[in-house]
């Protein structure tokens, strides 16, 4: 039993000390084991299921309870031993974050005992975090985030520099420390490092001692870098620079230096104290120096076993001297050359005929060639006494030998300007001799102005009569209505007119520059390849013997005739000349195929009457007759279907005759062999016997005649069927065109010389651009009405209408109906001259 106690204690100890820490899912899970343990192995448990009748699962059961009772205590009490403790510790660390607080306080208030703003950025987050006194930088209230946007406190050029420093912070951890100026002037710092993992920027004022040891530091700074700066030229100069104490002592020298004194190094130039000039030399530089704070002066100086020239320039210092010495060899060479030079121009210009006058920069007369002095009759003494400019100027017009001037000090003035221009100045001087010179004035590279005189009095001249016989000659080419060019003895282009450009429809600019003929032939084949004539063409330019005038006559692809010649002149050219003879052609053309066509034409018309009369409108009657024949009772009974055929078979005959009559007629007039039978018309008859011919249609469709006419309307000289025929036309077209429930209006009303029939109706109307063709033959739309026909119908009205010497009209509006308006006139004398 005692075993059994002692094994239950360790498992709730066991179970305790794992409650204690937090397990207690453990806990439970290491009482099951104790639990079957004691139910299988324990005395007691066999004296209790002997004494108290329970079986082992029973005392199991009743063991787990208790050490679920014993393991709640001993749990509740290990929590509030916890909770005591937890309270403890909450109450230190409340004491220590006071006590922080407090230091953050306390360093906050040491940090920001001056003005400064703190900006920090932790890593990988781009929102930054700001304090301080923001009105350090900005002079307005507003978002701390606007301490950012440097632009708006800083200048532009500082502001960029502040940009690039904290990009660089930011990205790459590069520390920076700027001195900037704000835009209201305040001087600022702005420092940045990388700390703890955070980029952080400290902005702060500078005043006082801290900015004038900022602007010392930046002087020093600027300094130290221009002495680097001298020191870095120097050494990469190409030219000797050296500097020498007071007592003589080289104390630097660059590596031209080095190179021109033949030494090792620097070092080694200066511990040998290596001379560039010769004894002498340094002897004259060193009083020169003792007299004066610099020298000049150019001196031969032999390097790497050659003598050169060098400008040597040398000044005089606080501790010594400094000096620099220029390779000016080829300068010296180039002044000698350019002496020779000017030596040998000067005998070039003399032999000259055009007068030459220089001046130099004092504006006197530097040289002159005899062909000046003799162009002006100037005495050889006053010009080799150099005068200046305004007194050959005022010599030659106390002779009378410039040009007449108003205002001949403003004259002088201008030619003066000359001596500051930097072009060439050209202009003519006539002079009161008659004579005409040119003059060119060209201002001098080293100074001064050279004059140029040529006597152009003879070129102006020929030129003047020159130009009036090449004007005279363009002027009558180009009023020329043909097309004239003249090629060279070369075969080149020399002279052309604008109509032979544009007769062979060639751009404006094709002809300049002289082609060749065969250019001009590649240009002019696109209207006109035959072969043999371009040949004839070229052969005529170009040879030299068998010149001889040649006719040519060029069909073109583009139906134009040229008529040309190319005609051989005295002095070997040759002149092409073309005129276009198209209109020509085309009228001859025209009236011999027009009057081919009307022959054919009145042949044509002639049997096409012929054949119809007889070939077509006897078969129809025949049709026609018989047809009538059939329908008569008294041949006998029809079915009603052979009835229905028969009336079809009539409709189409009679529709098919009509269409034939007026072909015919139509033929007829056409033919000129129509013959109007005159008569008086009663105008209400041939109305009511026009209106006859429809009335089938007009109920069919159920539509409205109206007829008004005035009661005396009376009569007027015509051919009665054929007015009534044109009627008939205008009122089957009117009710074909007209929807159903519609009126048609058919009037008339009489003047003092005409009679005027209108036809109204209520269709479509007709487009603007279709009413010139509805009087076409065959010219047939329904435009979305019931009407079909073979487009006759008003053909005929016009033909009849004119053969009566009237006119017909036709006003519409489309969506509300046509007008058909036919004028006939009551002069008979005007019908029969119609007629015939």
């Amino acid at each position: 039993m005692s075993g059994v106690v002692a094994a239950m204690r360790r498992t709730l100890l066991s179970c305790t000390s794992l409650a204690r820490d937090g397990m207690i899912g453990l806990a439970i899970t290491a009482l099951l084991p104790a639990r079957a343990s004691f139910a299988a192995e324990s005395p007691v448990a066999q004296a209790m299921s002997d004494h108290f009748g329970f079986n082992h699962q029973e005392v199991a059961v009743l063991a787990t309870s208790l050490a679920l009772v014993g393991f709640s205590a001993v749990a509740a009490i290990l929590l509030m031993r916890t909770r005591v403790r937890a309270t403890r510790n909450e109450e230190q660390l409340q004491s220590e974050i006071t006590d922080l607080q407090a230091q953050s306080d306390r360093l906050r208030a040491l940090l920001f005992v001056e003005p400064q703003v703190l900006i920090s950025w932790a890593a990988g987050d781009n929102r930054p975090q700001i304090s301080g006194d923001i009105s350090l930088v900005m002079s307005q209230e507003g978002s701390p985030q606007r301490v950012l946007a440097f632009g708006t406190w800083l200048p532009p050029e500082p502001a960029l520099q502040m940009d690039h420093a904290v990009d660089a912070l930011r990205e790459k951890g590069e520390a920076f420390l700027l001195n900037l100026s704000t835009s209201a002037g305040r001087a600022i710092e702005a420092i940045g490092r990388a700390i703890g993992g955070q980029a952080i920027v400290r902005i702060r004022e500078l005043g006082g001692l801290r900015r004038e040891l900022a602007e010392s530091n930046l002087r020093f700074k600027t300094l130290q870098e221009e002495t680097e700066l001298l020191r870095d030229f120097a050494a990469a100069a190409p030219w000797p620079i050296w500097a020498k104490s007071l007592e003589g002592n080289l104390r630097y020298a660059n590596a031209a230096y080095v190179r021109a004194t033949e030494g090792k190094s620097v070092s080694d130039a200066l511990q040998r104290n290596l001379e560039l000039l010769e004894s002498d030399q340094r002897g004259e530089l060193t009083r020169a120096l003792n007299d004066n704070a610099s020298y000049a002066a150019r001196l031969p100086i032999v390097v790497s076993g050659e003598r050169r020239i060098y400008d040597v320039q040398a000044l005089k210092l606080s501790g010594g001297s400094a000096g620099i010495a220029i390779d000016a060899s080829e300068a010296a060479a180039l002044r000698a050359a350019i002496a020779r030079m000017v030596e040998a121009h000067r005998r070039t210009l003399d032999q000259l005929s055009s007068g030459v006058a220089v001046f130099d920069t004092d504006r006197r007369l530097a040289f002159y060639n005899d062909s000046y002095r003799r162009l002006w009759d100037l005495d050889r003494t006053f010009l080799d006494a150099n005068p200046d400019d305004s007194s050959v100027l005022d010599q030659l017009r106390a002779a009378r030998k410039l040009p007449e001037q108003p205002d001949f000090r403003a004259w002088k003035a201008k030619l003066h300007e000359a001596y500051r221009a930097v072009e060439t100045a050209k202009d003519t001087w006539f002079l009161p001799d008659g004579r005409a010179l040119s003059v060119v004035t060209t201002p001098n590279p080293e100074g001064g102005v050279t004059y140029l005189f040529d006597d152009v009095t003879e070129s102006l001249d020929l030129a003047r009569r020159f130009d009036g016989l090449i004007r005279v000659q363009r002027e009558t080419l180009d009023s020329l209505a043909e097309g004239v060019a003249v090629f060279g003895s070369n075969g080149r282009a020399e002279l052309f007119n604008p109509p032979f450009a544009k007769m062979w429809k060639l751009p404006a600019d094709a002809l300049q520059g002289e082609p060749h003929i065969e250019a001009v032939e590649a240009l002019c084949r696109p209207l006109f390849d035959d072969a043999l004539t371009w040949r004839t063409l070229r052969e005529s330019i170009t040879s030299i013997e068998n010149r001889a005038d040649v006719p040519l006559k060029l069909e073109r692809k583009d139906g134009s005739v040229l008529d040309g010649m190319i005609r051989p002149l005295p002095d070997g050219a040759t002149m092409l000349t073309f005129q276009d003879i198209t209109d020509t052609e085309n009228v001859e053309r025209a009236l011999r195929e027009r009057n081919e066509a009307l022959e054919a034409a009145d042949q044509m018309k002639v049997d096409f009457v012929h054949h119809v009369s007889y070939e077509l409108r006897s078969p129809l009657t025949t049709i026609i007759g018989f047809a009538h024949f059939l329908s008569d009772p008294s041949t006998g009974p029809l079915t009603p279907k052979q009835a229905e055929y028969l009336d079809y078979v009539t409709k189409s005959t009679n529709a098919l005759l009509a269409l034939t009559n007026n072909i015919l007629d139509l033929a007829t007039i056409d033919a000129g062999a129509m013959k109007l039978e005159l008569g008086p018309v009663n105008i209400g008859q041939a109305i009511e016997a026009a209106a006859e011919g429809i009335q089938d249609r007009l109920a069919t469709d159920r539509i409205t005649l109206k007829v008004d006419i005035e009661p005396d309307i009376g009569a007027f000289v015509g051919d009665e069927r054929r007015v009534v025929q044109v009627l008939y036309n205008l009122l089957a077209n009117a009710v074909g065109f007209s929807p159903h429930d519609a009126t048609v209006t058919i009037s008339a009303h009489r003047t003092e010389h005409r009679v005027v029939f209108a036809v109204t109706d209520a269709g479509p109307g007709i487009p603007a651009e279709m009413r010139d063709k509805v009087f076409n033959w065959f010219e047939s739309r329904s435009q979305g009405s019931r009407h079909r026909g073979a487009g006759l119908g008003l053909s005929l009205v016009r033909s009849f209408v004119e053969l009566h010497g009237g006119k017909v009209r036709v006003d519409s509006i489309v969506g509300r109906g046509t007008v058909v308006i036919c004028d006939f006139p009551t002069d008979q004398a005007a019908h029969r001259d119609a007629a015939e």
